[in-house]
């Protein structure tokens, strides 16, 4: 089991999120959700609040995000400080935040995802979904393997009855679309 957590890491991680919401800002990312209100959950799918809230349906993949870094980083570098492979972590996350948010991305989701309004992701939503894979990767650095594994499949399928979607079908979509899944996922 690793240690804590340093000062020195949290100063990282507190500057590597903040640099993410910085970049955010000057890619034009609106800081909230355009419709001007502030809320904890977002349970509706297909809404232009998705994505725009503190925390939605796809929290669930960010937090496996966390699962999935503890266990990489933590092979290829077991002897590190737990804080040097949280900052790659964060690195990778806020990395892919950014490029989620790029006019490239945003047009593929709305192409073959069921994200048929998706407009980008608000600097809230992109932060939250950072701090959620950091709990998770907190939470992966507490856990044995298989209570993380055991959970992050609980959180797969428990989303895939919820909404018909969830990270593995978000993967498969963006990379390569298949059409029944798409229908399926509209309810058809």
């Amino acid at each position: 089991m690793d240690g804590g957590i340093s000062r020195t890491g949290w100063l990282a991680a507190a500057a590597l999120v903040a640099l993410l919401a910085a970049v955010l800002l000057v890619m034009g990312r609106p800081p909230i959700c355009p419709c001007g209100t502030v809320s904890l959950w977002h349970g509706t799918v297909q809404s232009n609040q998705n994505s725009q809230q503190i925390s939605d349906w796809y929290s669930f993949s960010h937090i496996i995000h966390g699962f999935i870094f503890y266990g990489v980083l933590r092979w290829l570098m077991p002897l590190r400080p737990l804080w040097v492979p949280l900052a790659i972590a964060i690195g990778i996350e806020g990395a892919w935040e950014i490029a989620e948010n790029s006019p490239m991305i945003i047009d593929r989701y709305r192409e073959v995802t069921m994200a048929f309004g998706y407009s980008g992701d608000s600097v809230l939503n992109s932060v939250s979904d950072t701090l959620f894979m950091v709990a998770g990767f907190l939470a992966a650095s507490r856990m044995r393997w298989w209570a993380t594994a055991v959970l992050a499949l609980a959180f797969e399928l428990f989303t895939l009855w919820a909404i018909r979607d969830n990270l593995t079908l978000n993967i498969l979509m963006l990379v390569s679309p298949v059409e029944a899944v798409k229908q399926w996922q509209a309810g058809g």
